[in-house]
């Protein structure tokens, strides 16, 4: 006589609280272009949180190039450490944002590799925001490992003109990371592993590196060297650091550094928007 009296209240209580479950709401509504940067910006820092080895990238190079090179070659490059310190120190620091760039590539490439990207593209949120918010992240670790290598180039001597000049060092360097982020961004959209971003990117950084005069003055390079990096972008944006650094600098290379920094923003934001969006659509 107990069980069709349960199944009846059980029937009662299911046919009185289903229409509820099942009542159309209003849907939240669609996270617009800021909030979903700010969410991916947020999600990459943690992933920064969770992977602390990306500190030997961020810290420990560029501690490594600043000691060596200084106290190693610093006399015979530069006549003597101290002297070779102040050329040297700007330079290394557009070494490490542009070293560090790489990591947007990466990152995004890794997304896909795994399956990330499949799920982000069935969410309802501005796609792009996933590109924008990993490179906002890259805003952070290039502001950490520019004062952290500033702070040890202090600590062995270098000596800036002003705070006001390291500060607007520091802006113009981000600047010009910036815009080169969006190539290794390009690169991590169509890669086929996060291993063939970072091996293409060292193939071509570290000639560009090395060929600019971030490590020597071109005056000591043969004819065909000296031209070549001379119109490097590297060597531009290091000329630029070292001249607002040291007080030194003009109105010229400062024109320059942000001329090329918009010229590789105007051509790799789009391609890169372009190509995220028609993996999309694959």
């Amino acid at each position: 006589m107990m069980a069709p009296t349960s199944t009846k209240l059980a029937d009662d209580v299911l046919a009185e609280s289903l229409p509820r479950v099942l009542a159309v709401r209003e849907r939240p509504g669609r996270p617009g272009p800021l909030s979903a940067s700010l969410t991916h910006f947020w999600r990459a820092m943690l992933g920064f949180k969770h992977g602390p080895a990306q500190l030997i990238d961020m810290v420990l190079f560029p501690f490594i190039f600043l000691l060596v090179f200084t106290f190693l070659f610093g006399g015979a490059i530069g006549g003597s450490t101290g002297a070779y310190l102040q050329d040297f120190l700007p330079g290394i620091l557009v070494q490490t944002v542009v070293m560090m760039s790489v990591y947007t590539g990466t990152a995004l490439n890794t997304d896909i590799v795994k399956g990330i990207f499949d799920r982000f593209r069935t969410l309802s949120f501005w796609q792009p925001a996933t590109i924008v918010g990993s490179l906002m992240a890259d805003m952070v670790r290039y502001v950490i490992a520019l004062t952290l290598t500033i702070a040890v180039g202090m600590l062995i001597g270098f000596r800036p003109s002003s705070v006001v000049g390291c500060v607007l060092a520091v802006l113009i360097l981000m600047l010009f990371a910036f815009s080169i982020s969006w190539v290794f961004a390009a690169l991590g959209v169509i890669a086929k592993a996060p291993e063939t971003v970072s091996s293409l990117s060292m193939i071509v950084m570290f000639p560009l590196v090395f060929a600019s005069n971030v490590f020597v003055p071109t005056e000591s390079m043969p004819g065909v060297m000296r031209a070549i990096a001379e119109v490097n972008p590297i060597s531009i944006a290091a000329t630029a650091a070292r001249g607002l650094m040291h007080g030194t600098v003009t109105a010229s290379q400062i024109t320059w550094v942000v001329l090329i920094s918009a010229g590789i923003l105007a051509v790799f934001g789009p391609l890169t928007m372009y190509l995220y969006g028609n993996k999309n659509n694959s």
